[in-house]
C-alpha cells in the first residue's frame, strides 16, 4: 500500500507541459502515463536518491522527479563552461572586444597539468599547440580536466556564474577548478539541479543563447563521443549531445538526444548511492525508456500507425 501511494504521488507530481506548446493527443499521453510508471519503479528501486528531468522539446512536456533539488554537478558542469565559450565566441563575432574565441591558442604549461588529464598530460610542454576549439573538444571528449582548467581561466570562472545567472539558472553554479580538493573540502562544490540544466540546454536548443552556425558546432563537439550513461543503451548512429559527471557517491548524465522528428531534453543525477555501478545503469535503463517513448512517437502518426519503407500497404 505504501508503495501503491508513493508512486501515484509522483505521478501527480512528476508531469507537466509547457503553456503555449503543442499538447500531446490522448494516446501520446498514455505513453508519457507508463514512462512515468517505469520511471518511478526505477525510483523506488535505486539505492540513492534520484532526480530527472526530460523535456519533449516539441510539446513542451516534462517528466520531473526531485526536479529542484541541488546535486553535485561533477563533469556535467562542463556543459556551462562550454556554453559560455561559445557565448563568448557569439559575441567576438559582433564585435565586443575582450572576449574569447574557438580559434584562441593555446601553449601548453607543465604548471597547468592536473590529475585526470589524458590528452593535456601526454603533450610536450612549451611545444604544443591548440585552440579554444580543440579544447573544447578534449574536454568533452574524455573529460580531461587541465583542458576544462585552462578554458575556465580564459572565459573566466565570474563570467560563466554570471552567464547561468542570466538565464534565471541561480542554483547552477561553478564554484571551483577541476581537481581543487581545498575547495571541495570547504563545501564549494560545482551543482545544478535537475530542471536548471534541462533549461540550460533547452534554452540553447532554442538559440537563445548562440546563433546558427555556431550553435550547430556547439552541438556536433557536446556530442563527440565519449563513454557515457545516456548513450550506451542507444543505437549508435543517433546522434546525442551530452556530458556526464562522476564523484565519489554521485552519477549524472544531461544531455540532448537528437531523435528523429522528436528531440528531447534528458538529465538524470544520482547522490547517495550506496554503488555507483546502480547508479550508471539506473541511467541507463531511464534513458532507453526515455528513448523508447520517443522515437514511438517521432516514427508514428498522430494515430499511432507507422509506415516503415517498403511496408506501406494495410492488411
Amino acid at each position: 500500500m505504501c508503495m501503491r501511494l508513493a508512486i501515484l504521488a509522483f505521478l501527480l507530481c512528476s508531469a507537466t507541459a509547457h503553456a503555449g506548446d503543442a499538447p500531446l493527443n490522448l494516446k501520446q499521453q498514455a505513453l508519457w502515463d507508463h514512462l512515468r510508471l517505469a520511471v518511478a519503479g526505477e525510483e523506488q528501486r535505486l539505492d540513492g536518491v534520484l532526480g530527472v528531468a526530460i523535456l519533449d522539446l516539441n510539446s513542451g512536456q516534462t517528466l520531473l522527479v526531485r526536479p529542484d533539488e541541488v546535486f553535485p554537478q561533477a563533469s556535467s558542469i562542463k556543459i556551462a563552461v562550454l556554453a559560455e565559450l561559445y557565448h563568448q565566441a557569439q559575441q567576438a563575432a559582433h564585435g565586443v572586444s575582450g572576449k574569447a574565441t574557438l580559434k584562441d591558442r593555446y601553449v601548453v604549461r607543465a604548471a597547468d597539468i592536473v590529475p585526470d588529464s589524458a590528452i593535456l598530460g601526454g603533450l610536450t610542454a612549451g611545444v604544443s599547440s591548440l585552440t579554444n576549439h580543440d579544447l573544447a573538444t578534449i574536454m568533452v571528449a574524455v573529460s580531461d580536466n587541465s583542458a576544462t582548467n585552462v578554458l575556465i581561466d580564459r572565459v573566466g570562472m565570474g563570467n560563466v556564474v554570471r552567464f547561468t545567472e542570466s538565464l534565471g539558472l541561480s542554483h547552477t553554479l561553478l564554484r571551483r577548478r577541476m581537481m581543487d580538493l581545498q575547495a571541495a573540502a570547504q563545501g564549494r562544490e560545482n551543482i545544478s539541479t535537475p530542471r536548471e540544466m534541462m533549461t540550460l540546454l533547452e534554452q540553447i536548443y532554442r538559440g537563445k543563447v548562440i546563433e546558427a552556425p555556431l550553435l550547430d558546432d556547439f552541438f556536433n563537439v557536446l556530442a563527440t563521443h565519449k563513454d557515457s550513461w545516456i548513450p550506451r543503451d542507444l543505437p549508435a548512429d543517433l546522434k546525442i549531445a551530452n556530458k556526464p559527471g562522476e564523484l565519489e557517491g554521485v552519477r549524472n548524465d544531461s544531455g540532448i538526444v537528437f531523435v528523429k522528428n522528436r528531440p528531447y531534453v534528458i538529465c538524470v543525477m544520482t547522490t547517495y548511492l550506496a554503488r555507483e555501478r546502480a547508479g550508471e545503469e539506473t541511467i541507463t535503463r531511464i534513458s532507453r525508456l526515455a528513448y523508447d517513448l520517443f522515437d514511438r512517437i517521432g516514427s508514428a502518426s498522430d494515430l499511432g500507425r507507422v509506415i516503415s519503407p517498403g511496408n506501406g500497404s494495410a492488411r
